[in-house]
């Protein structure tokens, strides 16, 4: 079992940068991949982006490809998500999740945070 724990949104404006942190704790190793999502009220949870610890290899939404980078520090277990040219309809909660496959994929995360609220005003 791992914790993680979200920081980093808040409210900022549209075009700005926001990076998001998620600290890992517990059996990092039988949690290969980390994954972000987000909710936006009335909506359903999709995913964002995932990485592998191993290798930094990564996927992404189509939604944010080119805007958003995930990225992993192993020294502090750390994952990050660096928000770049945010829009209004990237408002939403972000989550961030443990995988205990090696597979990356945006499916069969467990071992959630609370979440952290992104809003971006227009």
């Amino acid at each position: 079992q791992v914790n993680v724990v979200e920081s980093g949104g808040g409210l900022v404006q549209a075009g700005d940068s926001l990076r998001l942190s998620c600290a890992v704790s517990g059996s990092i190793f039988s949690r290969p991949v980390m994954g972000w999502f987000r909710q936006a009220p009335g909506k359903e949870r999709e995913f964002v982006a995932a990485v592998k610890w191993i290798d930094d290899s990564t996927i992404y939404a189509d939604s944010v490809k080119g805007r958003f980078t995930i990225s992993r520090d192993k020294a502090k277990n750390t994952v990050y998500l660096q928000m770049n040219s945010l829009k209004p309809e990237d408002t939403a909660v972000y989550y961030c999740a443990a995988k205990s496959t090696s597979i990356l994929s945006n499916v069969a995360y467990g071992d959630w945070g609370q979440g952290t609220q992104v809003t971006v005003s227009s």
